[in-house]
């Protein structure tokens, strides 16, 4: 179970860190999705934050499990609200981010299997 936590926390890590960097970076494609989804601009270095501490969480979970397990959770709660978000402005693109709320659920229960 450790080595499935370790290769779905190394792919979502950098996946997360990448997302994190176009909110830091108030990348225009970013915001342009997210503007149309009503959030605004002044949210994303909290959600850049947000992604950039799961990211960080998901790799130290390879030493420290409790927080792998939290990072996962945090993770899957995070794309929860992104799931939402887009089904209150009436957007039909929810495969990315439920996608990676499920992955962040798997790396939870790897991690907690594997501890």
């Amino acid at each position: 179970m450790f080595v499935g936590y370790a290769v779905v926390a190394g792919l979502l890590a950098a996946a997360l860190a990448a997302s994190a960097l176009g909110k830091f970076t108030r990348a225009a494609r970013v915001a342009d999705t997210l503007g149309a989804l009503g959030v605004p601009l002044a949210w994303f270095p909290f959600l850049g934050t947000a992604l950039l501490a799961g990211s960080l969480g998901l790799l130290g979970g390879l030493t420290v499990p409790p927080l792998g397990v939290a990072a996962g959770a945090g993770i899957a709660l995070y794309f929860a609200a992104a799931v939402a978000t887009h089904v209150r402005a009436h957007d039909r693109a929810l495969a990315v981010p439920a996608a990676l709320g499920l992955l962040g659920a798997a790396a939870a229960l790897l991690r907690l299997a594997s501890w």
